[in-house]
Order: structure tokens, then sequence, then C-alpha cells
């Protein structure tokens, strides 16, 4: 009975702080076409990029932090395994988002260069 109340209350704890921390997931910004966009827009979508790269690491910052504060409050390994898994989805996850929009907005440099020099 005592160690269903330490789990009820790691759990509750462990739940707590999640809300209080409350990582917000950056919103993806949207990439020009380089085949039809103007120079202004082109250096308007790499500010954007710029902007999504620093919230998204502030978001992993963030969500690192989270897992380490709930990390405190667990005293079972499995759960603590459970944790460390699930931070590194989402961390993998959201780092594979940042890939992907960087080589998207770099397909669209190179699309709006080859047009700029044909």
């Amino acid at each position: 009975m005592n160690r269903l109340i330490k789990i009820v209350l790691s759990t509750t704890l462990v739940f707590s702080i999640g809300q209080a921390f409350a990582c917000d997931y950056p919103e993806r910004v949207l990439i020009p076409n380089g085949n039809t966009a103007t120079r202004e827009e082109m250096i308007e979508g790499q500010r954007g990029v710029k902007t999504y790269v620093a919230n998204m690491e502030v978001y992993l910052e963030c969500i690192v932090e989270e897992a380490t504060q709930a990390g405190d409050a667990i005293a079972d390994p499995q759960q603590e395994q459970e944790r460390d898994e699930m931070l590194n989805k989402k961390y993998n996850a959201a780092v594979d988002e940042m890939e992907r929009l960087a080589a998207q907005f770099n397909a669209e440099v190179q699309a709006y260069r080859a047009r700029d020099d044909g």
C-alpha cells in the first residue's frame, strides 16, 4: 500500500511539473517559392527560418529541463527509462524538423539563384 501511494504521488508530481513548464513547440514558418519569390520575400524567408531555429533551440532546452525536473521526481527505474525514451523521441523529431526546414529553404534559395542567374 505504501508503494502504491509513492507511485501515485510521483506520477502526480511528474504531471504537475509538465504543466508548469509546458514547452511550446514553435510554429513552422512558410518557405518562399524560389521560382517566384522576390528578393525581399527570400530575405524575409531567411529571417523566418532563423527565428524558427532560435525558437526551436529554446524548445529543445525546455524539454531537456522539463525531463530533468521530472526525472528528479521519479524513483522507479522503468518510469525513468520511459521518460528518457520519450525525451529522445521528442528531441530527435524536433532536430529532424529543423533539418528538413533548412534543406527546404536551401533548395528554394538555389531555385531563386538559378532563376536570377538565368
